[in-house]
C-alpha cells in the first residue's frame, strides 16, 4: 500500500507530533511505502488529496485547528472535512482524518502526542483497517 501523508504545518511542533504518531503506526503494520507533503494549513490539504488522488493508495491528512474568536473555525473545518469526505467517497480511497479541532494548544498538543491520545497514529489505524476492508 502506498500511503500519502498531507500535513498543515501551521502549528509546527503540534503537527510533529502527529507525523510521529502515524509513521509510527504504519511502520508497526510494516508499511513503508510513505510520502508526506506539508502544507502551510488545513485549507490547502483537499486540493493536494484532489491532484494526489491517482498516485496512492490511501491518505492520512494531520493538522490543527484551534477555536478563536471568530466563527472562522466553524468555517474552515467543516469545509475542509467535507471536501475530504466527497474526496473519499468519489476516489473510493480511504483518508484519514488526524485533523484536529481544539479549543486551546494544551488540548491539541495533548491529543497529538502519541503517548497520549495519538490522533495521528488513530488516523493511520483507520486508513489501514479500511484499506484492508475494501482491497
Amino acid at each position: 500500500m502506498k500511503v500519502c501523508i498531507i500535513v498543515s504545518n501551521f502549528y509546527p511542533e503540534i503537527s510533529k507530533l502527529l507525523i510521529d504518531g502515524a509513521v509510527s503506526k504504519l511502520k508497526k503494520n510494516k508499511l513503508t511505502h510513505i510520502k508526506i507533503f506539508t502544507v502551510p494549513g488545513t485549507f490547502e490539504i483537499p486540493v493536494l488529496v484532489s491532484n494526489l488522488i491517482e498516485k496512492y493508495d490511501a491518505f492520512i491528512v494531520l493538522g490543527c485547528v484551534i477555536r478563536g474568536e471568530t466563527p472562522h473555525f466553524h468555517y474552515l473545518c467543516y469545509s475542509v472535512i467535507n471536501a475530504l469526505t466527497n474526496l473519499s467517497i468519489e476516489s473510493k480511497k480511504p483518508i484519514g482524518n488526524g485533523i484536529l479541532t481544539c479549543d486551546n494548544k494544551k488540548q491539541a498538543i495533548k491529543r497529538a502526542d502519541k503517548d497520549k491520545s495519538d490522533k495521528g497514529g488513530n488516523a493511520a489505524d483507520a486508513v489501514i483497517s479500511v484499506f484492508n476492508i475494501i482491497n
